[in-house]
């Protein structure tokens, strides 16, 4: 299950698709990509949050998908440590 979980992935989008985030079952982010008009160096900071947004919402869907396949095997039952 661990290594099926590994070769999974999970996309985030933010700034309405501006920024897209995919991270892989360990937790890495495998790619980034930034639309060209989510570009404006008058404020980097904006491009900035869209970026963190993004990695974030996907890392929140690995850690769910996580604990959906490890719900199968528990039968829901919490264990502390597995992942």
């Amino acid at each position: 299950m661990q290594e099926d979980l590994k070769t999974r992935t999970a996309e985030a989008t933010s700034g309405g698709g501006a920024v897209t985030a995919v991270a892989n079952g360990n937790k890495e982010v495998v790619s980034i990509t930034i639309k060209p008009e989510a570009v404006d160096p008058e404020d980097v900071e904006m491009l900035q949050d869209l970026i963190v947004t993004a990695v974030n919402d996907a890392m929140k869907k690995i850690d769910a998908m996580t604990e959906t396949e490890m719900g199968k095997i528990t039968g829901g039952m919490k264990m502390p440590g597995v992942f």
